[in-house]
């Protein structure tokens, strides 16, 4: 056995031992796919374990993350932060091998996957970014950015929406640095493809524009490495199709589903080591496979020796250039972003806040270089277009308002691939109630704290005439029950302006979410997003009978019954509440500062959910909402009939104080 298929049988075994260990986990694609895995990470790639975050590395995405026993497998053998002793733990507490690969847990990790399609619309971000980059910073005689981003995907991935939105998107932008090999073993978890999945995958990946190779046997890794030379000189992105067998080696799961999502068995897996010539204790490894992966993997340290030796000589020759990069690669300060005033412009007129939004992204674009993003389609809409940045295409890679078209799910994956990249900041844009096609791509956001900005307009019965279909109810409710999720909802510009500088400078992600409607503005509100909730109406002694509470659109509601209360010498408390989650993470004195505790009676408005606001208004208080869908009728309409008026808010104030 040559040590080039004994490095490939110890990725299977090893591979199969940690499943059988933790009696869970995926054993099959990992022994089929061994040979692309050789043939991609230890012969192709450009990669250094000694320093898996050095910006020019190749990019890998496991998106058929329930594989993740053969990434880890790599990693050790790769020389990686996985000793035996994490792989031993594969599946348990505590571990860095989790079920499905999280990044920012276990170094190499390029992505979170496991949801089927996450990682390939990530990839389509991650090769964006890429030739952005590439455009602004490299000079003839300096490759400052030259790498590629590599994909394995299975058929599930090939069958989920997601990738087939991403892949149409890679293909009219030519994204030549990005390649996917596909582990075509025809088998899920119900049984054999053909069931549900009979498509010819090739064609469709030539109709988006694709350079479409398909090996003949795809446990033939000089084969694989042969396509995958052809792949770097493509004007395109390319799709490596690599006929597998699932369970590869197994003597009684080859080939089968029962290979797909349970361990081989004890006696399977030792019957499947000696086929393989792979005798001996679990996890061991032979000396000459490990000398063997750090002979292969040396190219990579070599090339980032060179990319430092360049870079020096880079910053030598183009030194603004090089500040710049650096300046890309770097956090924001949302202190230093506040001290200037020209990005918070006072405003009297009332506006939208989607209007507001979108001079906060010209206001940004000019402050920020490196301020990127697009919409679903729906840029004029939401104001989210940056004015002068020209539209990234195929012809033209230092444009930074991207085109997305009408794919919100792979908008927001390909957002996050972005993000993950590094060197850009990042927003993308649609109607609210589009997040529903959004939500998966956004917890993941979520999960790995990438600090991706969704600008959100329409946010609610204000978008009238639309109807029902396009009125998110229940959407802030699911989005605030979203950990990591930063939700922001703000009542006029002022906190519009402040929100932004919080979204840019923030290391998880952001959620704005606007109106369509003009609002009125407050000059008392400037400065009041940075702790969530704030008093925007005092009353007129120390302790309120009543406390207003609201965000958005409904705040200037609150405004409104606050000064007709003061008439009827009623003191009451207005509270605008553009940020729950920020809120809640404020110490408990100042809590307790913008909502008295002894003060029971409380009202809160909302054009949502009720639900999100109990926690705020307790047992003695109320809610005024919305828990049923919307209607079809000009937005005043509506409002009035839902009772979204001064006078109704009034109405229930003075309920609520009268017990």
């Amino acid at each position: 056995m040559s040590i080039q298929e004994k490095t490939i049988n110890t990725l299977r075994v090893l591979s199969a031992e940690m499943v059988q260990k933790a009696n869970s986990g995926h054993p099959g694609a990992p022994m089929g796919m061994a040979p692309m895995a050789y043939a991609l990470w230890l012969k192709t790639m450009k990669h250094d374990p000694g320093k898996a975050d050095w910006a020019d590395r190749d990019r890998f995405i496991l998106s058929n993350g329930h594989a993740s026993a053969l990434l880890y497998s790599l990693l050790h053998l790769g020389g990686y932060e996985m000793p035996m002793e994490q792989i031993k733990q594969f599946r348990q507490w505590g571990s860095i091998t989790p079920g499905h690969p999280e990044h920012g847990l276990t170094q190499g990790v390029d992505t979170t996957t496991g949801p089927l399609g996450q990682g390939f619309a990530n990839a389509v971000g991650f090769a964006i970014a890429e030739s952005m980059l590439a455009a602004k910073f490299n000079k003839p005689e300096y490759q400052v950015v030259d790498h590629h981003t590599y994909v394995f995907a299975g058929d599930g991935c090939m069958m989920e929406g997601i990738a087939s939105e991403a892949a149409s998107l890679a293909g009219t932008l030519k994204l030549n640095k990005l390649t996917v090999l596909y582990d075509d073993n025809e088998i899920s978890i119900e049984g054999d493809t053909d069931l549900a999945f009979r498509e010819d995958v090739g064609a469709r990946f030539e109709a988006y524009g694709w350079q479409v190779i398909k090996v003949k046997d795809g446990n033939d890794y000089r084969q694989i490495l042969e396509a995958l030379e052809k792949s770097k000189d493509a004007a395109a992105p390319t799709l490596i199709i690599c006929p597998t067998f699932i369970g590869f080696g197994s003597l009684t799961k080859q080939g089968k589903a029962s290979a797909h999502g349970e361990p081989l068995g004890a006696e399977d897996l030792a019957q499947t080591k000696a086929a393989l010539n792979m005798t001996g204790e679990a996890f061991t490894v032979s000396p000459e496979v490990y000398d063997h992966a750090a002979e292969c993997l040396k190219h990579g340290q070599d090339a980032r020796l060179r990319w430092e030796a360049m870079f020096a000589a880079y910053e030598k020759a183009y030194p603004q250039l090089a500040r710049e990069w650096r300046q890309w690669h770097s956090q924001l300060s949302y202190e230093e972003l506040l001290k200037d005033e020209a990005l918070s412009p006072l405003k009297e007129k009332a506006e939208a806040t989607r209007a507001s939004s979108g001079d906060m992204i010209g206001l940004l674009a000019q402050r920020v270089p490196n301020l990127v993003g697009g919409s679903a389609d729906l840029a004029p809409s939401n104001k989210s277009y940056i004015t002068g940045g020209g539209d990234y295409s195929a012809e033209n890679r230092q444009g930074r308002n991207l085109r997305f078209g009408v794919r919100e799910h792979g908008m927001a994956a390909i957002c996050n691939g972005i993000a993950l990249h590094g060197g850009l900041k990042v927003f993308c844009a649609t109607f609210f109630v589009f997040t529903d096609y959004m939500k998966a791509a956004m917890r993941l956001s979520a999960i790995m704290q990438l600090p991706v900005i969704y600008v959100l307009t329409h946010d609610s019965i204000g978008v009238g005439e639309d109807g029902a279909t396009h009125q998110p109810i229940e959407h802030l409710a699911a989005l605030r029950a979203t950990p990591g999720m930063r939700l922001i909802r703000p009542c006029d510009a002022n906190e519009t302006a402040d929100a932004w500088l919080m979204a840019i400078s923030a290391q998880g992600p952001t959620t704005l979410v606007l109106t369509r409607q003009n609002l009125t503005q407050y000059a008392e509100t400037k400065g009041g997003v940075n702790k969530g909730a704030y008093v925007l109406r005092a009353p007129g002694q120390a302790v309120p009978e009543l406390i207003l509470m609201g965000s958005g659109s409904e705040v200037s509601l609150l405004v409104e019954a606050w000064e007709a209360l003061k008439e009827k010498d009623i003191h009451a408390l207005v509270v605008s509440m553009p940020s729950m989650d920020i809120f809640l993470a404020q110490p408990k004195a100042y809590q307790d500062q913008v909502l008295p505790p002894q003060v029971r009676k409380r009202l809160a408005v909302e054009a949502g959910a009720t639900m999100p606001w109990y926690r705020f208004t307790g047992l003695d208080g109320r809610v005024l909402g919305i828990d049923h869908f919307g209607a079809s009728a000009p937005a005043e309409r509506i409002f009035k009939e839902y009772g979204f008026t001064a006078d109704n808010v009034l109405r229930l104030a003075e309920e609520l104080l009268k017990g």
